[in-house]
């Protein structure tokens, strides 16, 4: 999974896959969740981000990994 955040247009792209997006659909203003060809959910888009998301924390746990948190 890889998280991208783009300030010169406050969008926030979150990669869920390595596959590229055959389909797109708008679920609510501004966010668009991506399709593979297979229909599964590759990446998720959300315009205008710093008004809809927390950008300043990242807290991950329970993964395979080490739980971290990252801060701005």
């Amino acid at each position: 999974m890889k998280i991208s955040y783009y300030p010169d247009t406050d969008s926030l792209y979150i990669d869920l896959s390595e596959q590229p997006s055959a389909e797109s659909r708008e679920i609510s203003e501004g966010v668009v969740l991506d399709y593979d060809a297979q229909g599964r959910l590759v990446g998720i888009d959300i315009d205008n981000a710093s008004k809809k998301v927390e950008l300043k924390k990242l807290i991950l746990s329970k993964l395979p990994a080490c739980e971290q948190i990252i801060a701005a």
